[in-house]
């Protein structure tokens, strides 16, 4: 291919991602960077200690290596779905979707995520972009 030719190919794949709003670098965003805020985790502890300690009141499959081996790697959205569909076992979907979240933030504090400024969003696509990342997590 011409070199000319190529590099119009280039430019207007770039112009293509910046008139989708997408940078051509863009990188889904890690739990790592600071995901959800503490206000957020703190409402989320409440939450779940009125609706989830009495199934999940040992540290098993929430914290740790389990929770680490079956959420990392994948996206927040993925989380936000599962738990909001199955959770809680005796009524699932009976949270509003900012409870869902606020158990989400305190799970991922509980599991050695660092709190950021911003709370998660019900921005589903905001969500999708953001991987739980346990590369650095040590519990």
């Amino acid at each position: 291919m011409p070199r000319s030719l190529s590099s119009l190919l280039i430019a207007g794949t770039a112009l293509a991602s910046l008139a989708c709003g997408r940078s051509t670098d863009e990188h889904p965003h890690s739990t790592l960077a600071g995901a959800y805020s503490a206000e957020q985790a703190k409402r989320g502890m409440d939450v779940y200690a009125g609706m989830c300690v009495s199934c999940h009141a040992g540290m098993g499959n929430h914290v740790g290596p389990v929770f680490r081996a079956w959420w990392g790697g994948h996206d927040l959205l993925e989380m936000y779905r599962f738990i909001s569909n199955n959770m809680p076992k005796n009524d699932p979907g009976a949270l509003a979707p900012d409870e869902y979240l606020a158990v989400i933030a305190y799970l991922l504090q509980m599991n050695g995520m660092p709190a950021g400024k911003t709370p998660l969003s019900v921005d589903t696509l905001a969500l999708k972009a953001i991987i739980y990342d346990t590369s650095a997590t040590t519990r």
